[in-house]
């Protein structure tokens, strides 16, 4: 389905003089002027927040889960940017974008729950940056977001939610040829008709859909745009290398996943840091559902994250 398979498809990326011309080229899709000098001067940048997001990643692999979400959480960063850098050759002009920005309770109540933990979107610093400079979304600040409904836009915790919760977030498409088919059975947990289904639909994607003809258990399409930002809300399980659609409205349905990610891996590298006898006591003792969502979640992470920012580095090449 995609070209990822792991970090050898990096590779490319790490020779001056290809991503020199990797740079150009983004620089030149958007218009930029002196896109020739901002390549040269970014070429090697651009590589070593690779490199390092590289490294935190290799070392969260053996390092131990009460550091894990630090590690992960922070070569994420330096692989958002170096995508960011293929946008904005001028990052990072002021130090406001080198912020977080996003806020989470800084004392955790008692009986805390980590489902029901959340965040809060700032005015200014990395996440409203990479929001609106890699996927146009502006205004964001005052929203806030719950862990639980984070974990819940994963497609690779479904069957963890359905096992633990009794509930199902995403079903799976069916695929065959160049024809995508969604069971009809979706229009019971959206409380619509298949034609309010699809307009709704039309109103959440930015892909090219072109509905064919539908039958009694299936609605049939095709999409001109397999980019994975592109075809929201449908979402990509790496696990199953299969498509999948949320079984339930939210807004973060159409929040591409990367943000998804950022957010969770904040909080969790935040609690990790600060808040050590909670997050010592999980990891010991599991006393509920926290520990197997963070314990997978981290593990889909490690995997996933690498894979969401090659697809976004390579999404514009022919």
């Amino acid at each position: 389905m995609y070209n990822y398979t792991d970090w050898n498809a990096y590779l490319p990326f790490f020779s001056a003089s290809s991503t020199q011309v990797y740079l150009k080229n983004c620089y030149h899709q958007q218009k930029l002027e002196k896109a020739e000098q901002s390549s040269y001067e970014n070429s090697y940048p651009f590589i070593y927040y690779l490199e390092h997001g590289q490294i935190y990643y290799k070392q969260a692999q053996t390092a131990p889960l009460m550091i894990q979400p630090i590690l992960l959480f922070y070569g994420f960063i330096h692989l958002i940017k170096a995508c960011i850098l293929t946008i904005d050759p001028n990052y990072p002009e002021t130090t406001s974008v080198l912020a977080h920005g996003v806020s989470t309770r800084k004392r955790k109540k008692q009986q805390y729950h980590f489902f029901h933990d959340e965040v809060k979107f700032q005015k200014s610093g990395l996440f409203p940056y990479m929001a609106e400079r890699m996927f146009h979304m502006k205004h964001l600040e005052g929203e806030k977001a719950t862990m639980d409904e984070l974990l819940a836009q994963i497609p690779e915790l479904s069957h963890l939610f359905l096992k633990m919760e009794r509930k199902s977030t995403f079903i799976p498409l069916k695929k065959q040829e160049d024809t995508l088919s969604i069971p009809t059975s979706i229009l019971d947990n959206y409380h619509m008709t298949e034609a309010r289904f699809i307009e709704y639909w039309k109103t959440k994607t930015t892909a090219d859909i072109l509905f064919k003809e539908s039958n009694q258990d299936f609605i049939n399409f095709q999409i001109s745009n397999y980019q994975i930002d592109g075809l929201l809300p449908i979402k990509v399980s790496i696990d199953h290398n299969q498509y999948a659609f949320p079984l339930s409205k939210s807004i973060f349905n159409t929040y591409p996943e990367l943000l998804i990610h950022y957010l969770l891996l904040y909080n969790l590298s935040m609690i990790a840091r600060y808040e050590t006898e909670w997050w010592s006591e999980l990891i010991k003792m599991m006393p509920n559902h926290d520990y197997p969502f963070i314990q997978s979640f981290l593990n889909i992470t490690s995997r996933k994250g690498p894979f969401l920012i090659y697809e976004f580095l390579t999404k514009n090449q022919s």
